[in-house]
């Protein structure tokens, strides 16, 4: 039996400036909350139909959440969107409280904020919480659920974790973990171009290389549709890896720390409005010449 596609929308976002954590004493990095283009978030709103549709923005991820919320409540307003919830889930027994699941119900658009993408999975897996939201995904036009940073990331099946990026392509150097499961086919990975995370997506995909590698450079994001159709929305660029053609790979069997030895692993380099298909493995130019994959 085929599976019909999803017929909700995602919109993954690369990020711009770390939106979720604290600096550390370990790390000694700056951190700000600058927000990412306003035209991105123009989009979202934009895709879900409406001219004030009803937004909840999920803080899960972040380790601010009242900073980073206070920020897309500014950001939507500026868009003229005041019908806007933040929703403060810190806790597994808070995914569960019947007040989440009936304003999901009620939402038309649903935004996952940075942070560490693997406190979405913690605080949601098996709560019906994440049940309704894949199954609105799946069942209903112009339902939107977008995410920036971790919140992109966790839209994967496949999770990235974490990674070092000084041991890129040295096995073990790319964590990866269970997501959120609203896009099976790939794995996304986010801040991509600026913090040099090339080596930890190729490890991904040459682990799982039925699935496509989705790297989000900043200020960028894609707009998924269909389950499938892949299209670059923002100004920056969005790097497709694909590994079905993957001859000789040594990533399941390689020790830790050493040197990854992969042939044929291919990649395409999208600017804004190219679109890839993840069925068909194909690039197209615009959405308009890729119609036929959308059929």
């Amino acid at each position: 039996m085929k599976h019909l596609p999803p017929r909700g929308k995602l919109i993954a976002i690369g990020g711009n400036e770390d939106k979720g954590t604290y600096p550390t004493v370990r790390s000694k990095r700056q951190y700000y909350l600058n927000f990412f283009e306003l035209g991105i978030l123009k989009r979202v709103v934009a895709e879900s139909g409406k001219e004030n549709p009803r937004i909840e923005v999920i803080t899960t991820a972040s380790m601010i959440p009242q900073e980073v919320g206070q920020i897309y409540l500014g950001s939507f307003a500026m868009l003229g969107c005041d019908n806007v919830g933040i929703m403060d889930i810190g806790t597994p027994a808070a995914a569960r409280q019947p007040e989440y699941l009936e304003r999901l119900l009620a939402a038309d658009v649903v935004m996952m904020s940075g942070g560490n993408q693997s406190r979405l999975r913690e605080m949601f897996a098996e709560t019906d919480f994440l049940d309704t939201l894949l199954r609105r995904y799946h069942a209903e036009p112009n339902f939107v659920v977008a995410g920036t940073s971790a919140g992109a990331m966790g839209m994967s099946q496949h999770m990235i974790r974490g990674g070092s990026v000084p041991d890129a392509l040295l096995k073990g150097a790319v964590k990866m973990g269970a997501g959120l499961g609203l896009l099976p086919p790939a794995i996304i990975d986010s801040h991509f171009v600026k913090r040099g995370r090339f080596g930890r997506l190729i490890e991904a995909v040459a682990l799982y290389p039925r699935l496509i590698g989705i790297g989000l450079g900043e200020d960028t994001g894609v707009l998924i549709t269909e389950g499938h159709l892949v299209e670059t929305i923002g100004s920056n660029l969005v790097i497709i890896l694909d590994g079905f053609d993957i001859m000789h790979n040594n990533a399941a069997a390689a020790k830790k720390g050493t040197t990854l030895s992969i042939e044929n692993i291919r990649m395409h380099v999208l600017a804004k409005g190219n679109v890839y298909c993840m069925t068909e493995r194909k690039f197209y130019v615009s959405r308009a010449a890729a119609q036929p994959a959308a059929q």
